[in-house]
């Protein structure tokens, strides 16, 4: 089985990805701590495995050349998660908005607060 494309993330990949974005450049080991702390307790060996597959996918830099290796997020969270939004989009509705956004709002009632927030998306987009 091949390995997915550089567009498209694992689970896993995208749990250590959240990390990189949120706390900048670390270490394996230091990401590893991190996601430990939110209650995701992964081998050592199994997150340097993903800092590698990230880094080869062009998702993480090294910054440094000694050791420890520290690694820094080469895409942000606004293109990976654009770009996911747009596979999602592409594959699942065939390109229409209108058919996400029905399965989406249909799910369930929104909130107050979501409501809001979604209006003036609306009157802003329409500005």
């Amino acid at each position: 089985m091949s390995r997915p494309t550089a567009k498209e993330l694992t689970q896993r990949e995208l749990e250590v990805m959240h990390v990189f974005w949120k706390h900048g450049a670390l270490t394996p080991a230091a990401a590893r701590d991190r996601l430990a702390k939110a209650r995701r307790d992964l081998t050592y060996v199994t997150v340097a495995n993903l800092v590698r597959i990230l880094h080869e996918k062009g998702f993480l830099s090294q910054v440094n050349d000694e050791r420890p290796f520290v690694y820094a997020p080469s895409r942000s969270y606004e293109d990976v998660s654009g770009r996911l939004l747009d596979d999602v989009l592409d594959r699942v509705f065939r390109g229409s908005r209108e058919h996400l956004l029905v399965r989406l709002l249909g799910q369930s009632q929104l909130s107050e607060r979501e409501r809001t927030f979604l209006q003036s998306l609306l009157e802003e987009d329409a500005a």
